[in-house]
């Protein structure tokens, strides 16, 4: 019987799900990502959204027994390919030299009108 662990888990999904020794983590957005009333836009560019979602990512990793170095695959979600390049630019400085992991980027509709980008990822536990 293989074990399954499932974390901060409420009726839709779990934030971690633990399976021999690989992690998953559900879909990470920017952190108090909120709307101008007035113009409808969001109150966060690109590289804010996705620089919280990040440290997203880096908390749940390391409660979960990883890290950014142990990330196998990451999916990332943009609104618009026009936020492609800003993106990318927090994503680089974020990912360690040498531990690029298999990537796949898409335009997607979002949840919320707000949300610029949202990245769900696969890692490996640690040690």
């Amino acid at each position: 019987m293989t074990d399954i662990t499932r974390m901060h888990t409420k009726a839709r999904m779990s934030r971690i799900v633990k399976h021999n020794g690989v992690i998953y983590l559900c879909g990470q957005v920017g952190k108090d990502v909120t709307r101008n009333e007035a113009t409808g836009l969001p109150n966060q560019d690109i590289t804010e959204q996705t620089q919280t979602m990040l440290d997203k990512v880096d908390e749940l990793l390391l409660e979960a027994g990883s890290d950014r170095e142990h990330i196998l695959s990451a999916t990332i979600y943009v609104k618009t390919m026009d936020d492609f390049a800003g993106m990318n630019a927090v994503w680089d400085a974020w990912v360690p030299e040498g531990h690029a992991p298999a990537r796949a980027c898409v335009e997607a509709s979002m949840a919320r009108e707000e949300l610029l980008v949202e990245i769900s990822v696969v890692a490996a536990e640690k040690g």
